[in-house]
């Protein structure tokens, strides 16, 4: 039965803290883990910084092969990192375990991660991992909901905020519409359309950039 994880790990075991450093604590939300061609990427969105900025402190890291924006918000942008092989911390310590990224952000001191794994035996192997790596994780909770094993493409819901979002000119320049006017046509709260649109893109950008 598939066991759902909510970890947390310090700030400096994951590959993403000197970005966090850069940003002087600036906030980062984690979206998707893709492993392809023996590389591992993350997209995360970042709110702080510039692009330039960003991209410089990622490619600092000997172990990065790639970095760049991918998209906007607006408010959020969208970025893609990529290690090679040879990175060998928490991001190889996940791919290991067959740990499927659900959710992540950055926190005071830390990062929290919601993780998937296939059974009880997998989450088990993966805390294993952190200890053999000398990564100092706790599992604040593990819970073993029904849930679809397969990845979920992008919801309704998400197809819905982005093709509202182009047809009103959100993403023109200068943009033609604002998140308060698209939320209020959908009668939720801007924060919900923003995230629902955030996540909306990064699935869009996974079917069609990434290989499955």
């Amino acid at each position: 039965m598939i066991s759902i994880a909510d970890i947390t790990i310090p700030a400096d075991d994951f590959e993403l803290s000197h970005l966090h450093r850069e940003l002087s604590g600036g906030h980062i939300e984690l979206e998707r883990l893709v492993t392809r061609r023996g590389s591992i990427s993350i997209l995360f969105w970042v709110s702080q910084g510039t692009t330039e900025c960003i991209v410089d402190a990622l490619e600092a890291s000997p172990h990065v092969e790639e970095a760049q924006c991918l998209t906007s918000d607006g408010d959020h942008r969208l970025f893609e990192a990529r290690w090679n092989g040879d990175a060998d911390g928490f991001l190889r310590t996940m791919v290991e375990s067959n740990a499927r990224l659900l959710d992540g952000e950055s926190i005071d001191g830390g990062w929290e991660f919601r993780l998937q794994f296939r059974n009880q035996d997998a989450v088990d192997g993966f805390r294993t991992l952190c200890d053999e790596t000398g990564i100092d994780v706790v599992v604040r909770r593990i819970y073993r909901p029904s849930y679809p094993e397969a990845n979920e493409s992008m919801s309704t819901e998400q197809r819905e905020a982005i093709v509202t979002a182009f047809e009103h000119g959100y993403f023109d320049i200068p943009r033609q519409t604002s998140l308060a006017v698209l939320a209020d046509s959908f009668d939720i709260s801007d924060s919900a359309y923003s995230q629902r649109l955030r996540r909306g893109l990064a699935a869009l950008i996974e079917e069609t950039i990434f290989e499955s």
